[in-house]
């Protein structure tokens, strides 16, 4: 009888954590809680003047930053795009606030409370019917938390009969997840955005979980162990039913365990170290060995067994350790794709773990409650077969090329020189020609059936795979391949670049090398081991870039970057190579990139004590990573600043965001600002 009250209340308090638990990741995840409500409104001041008003709203408890604060907690900011038919008056004034200091920050800061009222005066430039558009960001906080700062976006109707004021209320986008600690700054497209979408590529690594050998057929035997009792369906489906909630509680529980571990230190340590990236390197490999047949990865017996014999026990007890059991043994197929989602989640984010194994499991653990409920659906399913193993064998294909990634972040890191661009791509061509050619039955493994004919799935799929290795082909010969830009070596590392020759012969026929020199002031420190992107010409040090800045009196554009950064490669291919943006910034910025995980070692004259944890800095990323630390609360790459020569920021920093407009409109923004502060004078 004890032993029943413990089941009852293990089983209670199990349930309780979990919901607990799904009302967290939910109400968080659809981010709609809003405390600054906007109201937009015109003042007609005189004939070609007219004055937008923005009312902010602030609910109970809760307070609005000024635009006049320091670098952190980010300020209020407003900007407001260019079309020719008006110019603004100045910039944008506000109402009185209150200046107090805030002990989460450590100090004195302006806010306002319950309401604020911003203006911007404009000048008409045309009778015309224009709109103004533009976007506020801005982060609310209450005494004990800071939400994520929003950008909402706003839209005046101008020289209407009817003047329209229409704003995106409910559109509020997580920028960042700053805290009142270190914040992991991100865009819009780093916010709610991206964790969608992130949910759903892991719900359908977990559908393709499903279809692994080890998984598949256990969907019949466990179904049929849950109706086996066939005058008591409605207990075996409510035990089906404990049994998926408990296989995704127990892979939120990794995701969660993740995101409290993988603080800034240890996740920069994981995502650029060559330990665990060798490491990483080396399970990919071994896991793509198994799955092309050269031997098997078990779970230890004894720990599968223990397991096994506790899914006797009553009440949903049993269920639980059989959702456990299924980890384990599913474990040499399924912990790849895991592996994969955590690898890639790994960037110092709470969020971002925790949804990627929610939206894995809930894929995972669908058919065996599906199935439960309709167990005639068990009759339309394909029988176990080679079909599964030829599965199996496509991902140790993947396997392969994924595990290069790994090898790859090490190479760049550490300027081992081993994958360059070409000969990761060469690998690349070879494992997905491969792929393709298993796909149409010209190659045979140790545990394939034959393949009497080409099925239409498989000639699709081998169709698909040569496009694909046809694509990579000109990437041998300097194509900037876009849509892989985010996982293979930099462009630099190419031995052969057409387009970087052609470059270089027009930048010797029409410019000295003593005119290039004088135009980056002087030669750049680890230019030759660091280097940017599409011919740009600039620094990787902030201390030489600042004194550039003076010198020319240019604003500085910083780009906290990293060599294993996706995301920087993504934007490089993407963003920075449009025209509109190339020119911006080789004409009108002193370019910097800081790499944050780079290990060269400083000189010791150069090493520096962080601010932010005493600690001695001693490499280059160290040293960067502590400076955007320390200065910008915030250690997500990328992240964009622009300073004045100063040092003083011009904008609200932006991160990764492939919107090739909204960044122009921050380069355009910052050199506004830049221009029209007059109050300027250089620090020397």
């Amino acid at each position: 009888m004890k032993n029943k009250i413990n089941i009852q209340k293990t089983s209670a308090l199990f349930l309780g954590v979990l919901l607990l638990s799904f009302l967290f990741i939910t109400s968080t995840f659809a981010q709609v809680f809003v405390p600054v409500n906007w109201d937009l409104s015109t003042k007609q001041l005189n004939e070609n003047e007219v004055e937008l008003i923005f009312k902010a709203n602030i609910d109970e408890h809760w307070h609005l930053y000024s635009q006049d604060i320091p670098m952190a907690p980010p300020a209020t900011t407003f900007t407001f795009e260019s079309n020719g038919m008006y110019e603004r008056i100045g910039l944008v004034s506000e109402s009185e606030t209150i200046s107090e200091y805030d002990e989460n920050f450590e100090m004195v800061l302006k806010y306002f409370a319950n309401e604020a009222t911003f203006t911007q005066k404009i000048k008409l430039l045309s009778t015309e019917p224009f709109e103004i558009r533009g976007s506020i960001n801005f982060m609310s906080c209450d005494d004990t938390q800071c939400l994520p700062p929003a950008d909402e976006d706003f839209s005046f109707k101008i020289n209407e009969t009817n003047t329209e004021v229409q704003t995106k209320t409910t559109a509020t986008k997580a920028n960042n997840d700053l805290t009142t600690s270190i914040s992991e700054t991100n865009d819009t497209t780093e916010g709610s955005d991206t964790l969608i979408g992130f949910f759903f590529v892991a719900f359908l690594f977990g559908l393709a979980a499903i279809l692994t050998p080890c998984v598949f057929p256990m969907i019949p035997m466990t179904v049929s162990f849950f109706m086996k009792d066939s005058e008591n369906k409605a207990k075996g489906r409510m035990q089906a039913t404990v049994y998926g909630i408990a296989i995704i509680a127990i892979y939120v529980f990794i995701g969660s365990v993740l995101a409290v571990v993988a603080g800034p230190g240890i996740a920069n340590w994981l995502s650029t170290h060559w330990l665990p990236n060798l490491l990483f390197f080396a399970i990919f490999m071994i896991f793509a060995a198994s799955f092309f047949g050269m031997f098997e990865i078990v779970i230890p017996h004894w720990l599968v067994n223990k397991s096994t014999a506790n899914e006797d026990k009553g009440g949903i007890i049993g269920p639980i350790f059989m959702a456990f059991t299924l980890v384990l043994v599913s474990f040499s197929c399924t912990g790849p794709i895991v592996g994969t989602i955590l690898v890639e989640s790994a960037g110092g984010q709470i969020l971002k773990p925790i949804i990627g194994m929610l939206g894995f499991s809930l894929a995972f653990a669908m058919p065996f409650t599906l199935f439960a409920f309709f167990p005639q659906w068990l009759n339309k399913l394909p029988k176990s077969g080679g079909w599964l193993n030829s599965v199996k064998v496509v991902l140790g294909f993947l396997e392969l090329a994924l595990g290069l990634k790994f090898l790859s972040i090490a190479d760049q890191t550490y300027h081992w020189g081993i994958l360059d661009r070409e000969v990761y791509l060469s690998l690349w061509i070879v494992i997905f020609a491969l792929l393709g050619t298993y796909l149409l039955g010209k190659i045979k493994f140790a545990h394939d059936s034959d393949v009497p004919h080409v099925s239409v799935p498989r000639l699709i799929l081998s169709i698909l795979t040569f496009s694909f290795v046809i694509y990579m082909i000109p990437g041998l010969w300097g194509a900037p391949l876009k849509a892989l830009s985010g996982y293979i070596p930099p462009m630099h590392t190419q031995d052969f670049d057409i387009e970087k020759s052609i470059r270089d012969q027009l930048k010797t026929a029409n410019f000295s090398s003593a005119n290039a020199k004088k135009e980056l002031c002087e030669t750049p420190k680890y230019h030759d081991f660091l280097h940017l992107p599409h011919g740009l010409e600039g620094f990787f040090d902030y201390d030489q870039a600042l004194a550039c800045a003076k010198e020319q009196n240019k604003p500085i554009f910083i780009d906290f970057t990293g060599h294993g950064c996706v995301n920087c490669r993504e934007m490089e291919a993407n963003v920075w190579a449009d025209p509109q943006v190339l020119s911006r910034l080789k004409n009108n910025f002193i370019v910097t990139a800081l790499y944050v995980d780079d290990k060269t070692t400083l000189p010791e004259e150069e090493w520096i004590v962080s601010e932010y944890d005493g600690k001695v800095k001693k490499t280059i990323g160290k040293k960067f990573a502590d400076f955007q630390i320390s200065k910008f609360n915030t250690n997500a790459q990328p992240f964009y600043v622009l300073l004045n020569p100063n040092g003083e920021m011009l904008m609200q920093p932006k991160a990764y965001d492939l919107n090739v407009d909204r960044f122009v409109d921050f380069l355009d923004a910052g050199l506004e600002n830049f221009k029209s502060d007059k109050n300027v004078t250089l620090k020397k």
